[in-house]
């Protein structure tokens, strides 16, 4: 019992060994991982092999399908090329299985050592999350020698030699095993570098352990179409377009795995040199039989999963928020500020419905827009908490940042959507209802207003996608303007009062208050530059005071 339980904690060291590699390098090159992507995906060669070196160094496809299925979900990648890249993906994750497949034992305590010294003196930074990494490939070095050590010792004994004799090969079987095992183990390397292993050491044979590969690569497009399958259509086509490829590519090895036995072995004395080389022969194989299909398989995968009619979802639903995309924190801070953006569309919807609403004397019209308050509302409380599942830890500073200016952007948005609805209220009460309406000169102010305040809004929007320093000092001159205007505009309405102009006067409480209210949502959005002009270090913390005492010498 204690070799089995031995045993059983080496593979889930090398499981957990695993993960640590796959987080700690996607926390520490995370972004740069992105980049390369989308910038080096310009045919479906090139994504295959951008596919490969980024799998390569995460050390998980699952991971790779995760941030390529987010690409598709924005728009950034079309879905052939997206397929390409998981095609060299899964080549990638193969080529580390052949590495690790080498004794690397020695190498184990100076990994551990280095990563535990980097990791606990600089935790915070990329210096770190670097360290981590090393401990991850260190565990995973030194939990494979367990697994030989352990598997030595368990197949010495009379009664498990037995067992194993038993054993009779059954490939659909073999394959199912390792498809399950690559699932709940959340990674498909491990298994093959597991039974690679234990082929090594006689403990399953050769027959049964290139079933249980064939397995765990299916088993890797299984989990990430698990992984996904709560995410939008478009986010979900990847990793089904690449499970269709295994199962394609299962499906025809299945029948030469007695032909690699009876001609290999004879070539090969090593049976875990035997495993990881069918292994990435297979992927291999894979790759270049399907290359040129991507375009097909793209389009089965278009009429299975449809994308769903521009305009037919619920406008409350968050469409950027990748529940599969949180374990990649600067992926996630990117779909955060799409959603931050598509909030930011909802209350420009509302902006522009108040104008209609006036003009109209549209109460159905007030009624819908009062509505979407609601939805920028329920928007605002899901990119929130999305924000909050994001590790702060793993954030470097300029995303922790973003982190901040997401928030901060929300907020306002929210704010705004309140305004909004409180304008719209006014006006019923206040207009529609008692039959009023403005003077002619005060409705121009008001269009004049609403204009300025459009623009800005569309200016504030452009200045938290980009981070332009440019735009947001534009940005914040306007505040100025606006509260000229807002107080000029009070002026000319209370010379209109002085006149006896009878619209001013019926309608002179809503005017102050709907030019006021324009003023501070106008404030909540040119709030959006602070944050960019204070990292650029182009605001004067004591501006203010300054102007006081400039004013007091003045006296």
């Amino acid at each position: 019992m204690k070799h089995l339980l031995n045993l059983l904690a080496a593979i889930a060291l090398l499981v957990w060994g695993t993960h640590l590699v796959r987080t700690g390098i996607l926390r520490v090159f995370g972004a740069n991982l992105r980049q390369v992507l989308s910038r080096s995906i310009s045919n479906r060669f090139a994504a295959a092999l951008s596919g490969l070196g980024v799998t390569a160094l995460v050390q998980s496809s699952t991971a790779t399908s995760l941030i390529v299925s987010s690409f598709v979900g924005q728009g950034l990648i079309t879905l052939p090329l997206a397929l390409a890249v998981m095609l060299g993906a899964d080549i990638g994750t193969s080529l580390m299985a052949v590495l690790f497949s080498f004794d690397l034992s020695w190498l184990s305590p100076l990994f551990i050592f280095t990563g535990v010294v980097l990791f606990i003196s600089r935790q915070s930074t990329n210096v770190g999350r670097f360290g981590r990494v090393l401990i991850g490939l260190g565990l995973m070095l030194l939990a494979l020698r367990l697994v030989t050590d352990s598997t030595a010792v368990l197949t010495a004994n009379v009664a498990v030699k037995a067992l194993l004799g038993t054993l009779a090969s059954d490939l659909l079987l073999e394959i199912t095993v390792g498809a399950l095992l690559s699932v709940v183990s959340y990674s498909s390397l491990a298994i093959v570098l597991l039974t690679a292993t234990l082929a090594a050491s006689s403990v399953i044979p050769p027959d049964v352990a290139l079933g249980l590969v064939l397995g765990a690569n299916l088993g890797s497009g299984l989990l990430a179409v698990l992984t996904t399958a709560r995410s939008a259509i478009e986010v979900r086509q990847v990793p089904l377009g690449n499970l269709i490829f295994k199962l394609l590519g299962v499906a025809i090895a299945a029948p030469f795995v007695g032909f690699w036995l009876r001609h290999v072995p004879s070539y090969l004395s090593e049976a875990a040199t035997m495993v990881v080389l069918f292994h990435l022969l297979f992927n291999l194989a894979v790759g270049v039989a399907f290359i040129g299909w991507t375009q097909v398989v793209a389009r089965w995968v278009e009429k299975f999963l449809p994308r769903p009619v521009k305009g037919a979802a619920a406008g409350g639903r968050p469409h950027h928020l990748d529940p599969t995309a949180l374990a990649t924190p600067s992926l996630a801070i990117s779909c955060a500020a799409r959603e931050a953006l598509h909030q930011a569309d909802v209350v420009e919807s509302m902006l522009i419905g108040v104008l209609g609403v006036i003009r109209r004397n549209d109460l159905k019209l007030a009624e819908d827009l009062r509505k979407m308050d609601d939805t920028v509302d329920e928007l605002y409380s899901a990119i929130k908490y999305y924000l909050t599942k994001i590790s702060r830890e793993a954030l470097g500073e300029e995303e922790s940042r973003r982190w901040t200016d997401i928030i901060s952007f929300t907020i306002n948005m929210e704010q705004i959507g309140d305004i909004i609805e409180r304008v719209l209220i006014d006006i019923e009460d206040k207009k529609i209802k008692p039959g009023r309406n403005f003077s002619e000169a005060g409705m121009a102010e008001i269009c004049e207003l609403h204009q300025r305040l459009l623009d800005n809004l569309r200016l504030g929007m452009s200045v938290f996608l980009n981070g332009n320093v440019r735009d947001a000092k534009k940005l914040l001159e306007e505040k100025a303007r606006f509260r000229d205007l807002e107080r000029a505009y009070a002026n000319t309405h209370l010379g209109r009062l002085s006149d006896n102009t009878m619209q001013s006067i019926e309608t002179s409480s809503l005017h102050i208050d709907l030019i006021s209210d324009l003023k501070r949502i106008n404030s909540h959005i040119c709030s959006i530059a602070y944050p960019i002009l204070d990292s650029a270090g182009a605001l004067v913390p004591n501006r203010l005071r300054q102007s006081a005492f400039s004013d007091s010498v003045s006296r």
